[in-house]
């Protein structure tokens, strides 16, 4: 019996009489920082967060604990309790339509045991690997290297009881030239072992140093080509804009009444798939429900969209095990995207069509304006340069993309043959590690403007 499980049964007995679900996170974590090539600070994280919700007439109440204590348990439960009535006396009956039943959550190959062990020394290694490297290209390196284990369990007054055990690493390296200019590259897996910190280097090193004065774009519509980084934050701000499924049972989401409809160029292939090994893989949501594979676009069609309970009961379907807290919260969204590769063999290909656009290493400042639109603001930044007659020539000044993402697929051209696991790898609060699978993709017709007044520490 793991010991988020163990706690899990103890806050549901701890939980006063009535309806009610525990949720325990416990993260075991270490994080390695470093800066102008050298280590800069070491964090260790051994913690686990109870959250237990009450359910009276329809309303959900939650509260939260790092505290095990039977009698802290106990006063968890009860101000979750006391949440839940309060609301139930000033709204009436709720629409919430209960906790879910028991169901058999489906395996997975989330967790590596070398990972678990948390070896600093292994991150010591990455680093020395990575500041070799950087200081070979003339080079300075920044960013981080993490690695955790984190254990779920979830249990209810309607059955639930089940556990997961996932592991994650991740490393980014910022390599700064003499310059000024910045190059990045990163890595995501479930084990350590995969993240190759000196090729990581060499690939950000190689941006820094791009020979040539950085160019000034002046604002318009370009061809562009992105590496899966920049993917990677274009889906994830279209997963709350399109595929939360509270939004669209409420209309607001950007596929509400579109669902069926062609809403991407035919090679756009997008799915959630939480079992999938190259993804960060999960057994089950916030609720206990088994997460399954959805198709989210297929062939460029709108197919189907993310629900928890709470979204499930007012859309009139089931929930696809989406739930980001119990009893609902946070819209329900997909957090395993994947886009499926297309025909394209690597980035020289994807360029050798472009007669004057821009390569994008990755995004940032990413927001979306109007959710309806799908329309989202970000700037490049650490590898943005010029393709000319269909090579990358010259660095660029750092620009501001506006444009809806929808609009980016239809008009997609090619998408890279390679997906790969991409993450910010940046944490706040109790770790709930994510990816998103994808390829460099070629696309039309992107708006992009000078990014005045945008600093890149």
């Amino acid at each position: 019996m793991s010991r988020a499980f163990e706690l899990a049964e103890r806050a549901l007995a701890a939980a006063p009489s009535g309806e009610a679900l525990a949720l325990v996170t416990s993260e075991r974590s270490l994080m390695l920082r470093f800066a102008g090539s050298r280590p800069t600070q070491a964090t260790s994280i051994e913690a686990a967060t109870i959250e237990l919700a009450a359910l009276r007439d329809g309303h959900v109440g939650r509260a939260a604990t790092n505290d095990s204590g039977t009698e802290a348990l106990a006063a968890c439960g009860r101000r979750a309790a006391t949440a839940a009535t309060a609301a139930a006396r000033a709204g009436g009956r709720g629409a919430y339509p209960g906790f879910p039943s028991a169901a058999t959550p489906f395996a997975h190959d989330g967790h590596d045991p070398a990972t678990a062990r948390l070896d600093p020394a292994g991150g010591g290694d990455a680093l020395a690997a990575a500041f070799a490297a950087a200081d070979a290209a003339g080079v300075e390196t920044h960013g981080i290297w993490t690695a955790a284990e984190v254990e779920t369990a979830v249990t209810s007054g309607s059955g639930v009881a089940v556990a997961d055990e996932v592991t994650d690493a991740f490393m980014k390296v910022i390599c700064v030239a003499p310059s000024g200019r910045s190059g990045y590259a990163a890595a995501t897996s479930s084990a350590a072992r995969d993240l190759d910190a000196a090729a990581l280097a060499e690939r950000a090193a190689a941006k820094a140093a791009h020979p040539g004065e950085a160019a000034a774009l002046p604002a318009g519509e370009y061809d562009v080509v992105m590496e899966p980084h920049g993917v990677a934050e274009l889906l994830g701000m279209l997963a709350s804009a399109a595929f939360d499924g509270m939004a669209q049972a409420e209309g607001r989401g950007a596929l509400a009444g579109r669902l069926g409809a062609r809403v991407a160029s035919a090679g756009v292939n997008l799915a959630d798939s939480p079992r999938l090994a190259a993804t960060l893989p999960r057994s089950f949501d916030a609720e206990g429900v088994p997460k399954r594979p959805l198709p989210l676009i297929q062939d460029g069609v709108a197919h189907r969209v993310a629900h928890d309970t709470r979204s499930a009961s007012l859309a009139g379907v089931e929930s696809t095990g989406h739930a980001l807290r119990p009893g609902g919260g946070p819209g329900p969204i997909p957090t395993n995207m994947v886009l499926a590769g297309g025909g394209a063999a690597g980035e020289d290909e994807l360029c050798a069509s472009v007669e004057r656009g821009v390569y994008v290493t990755r995004l940032w400042y990413g927001n979306v304006v109007r959710p309806k639109e799908t329309l989202v603001t970000a700037v490049t930044r650490d590898g943005t340069f010029l393709i000319e007659d269909g090579q990358v020539t010259r660095p660029l000044a750092d620009v501001r993309l506006t444009d809806s993402v929808l609009g980016i697929l239809s008009r997609t051209e090619a998408l890279l043959r390679r997906s790969v696991l991409t993450s910010d790898g940046e944490f706040y609060g109790r770790r709930f590690a994510s990816g998103i699978v994808c390829p460099a993709l070629r696309a039309t017709g992107v708006r992009l403007d000078p990014a005045a007044g945008v600093r890149t520490p």
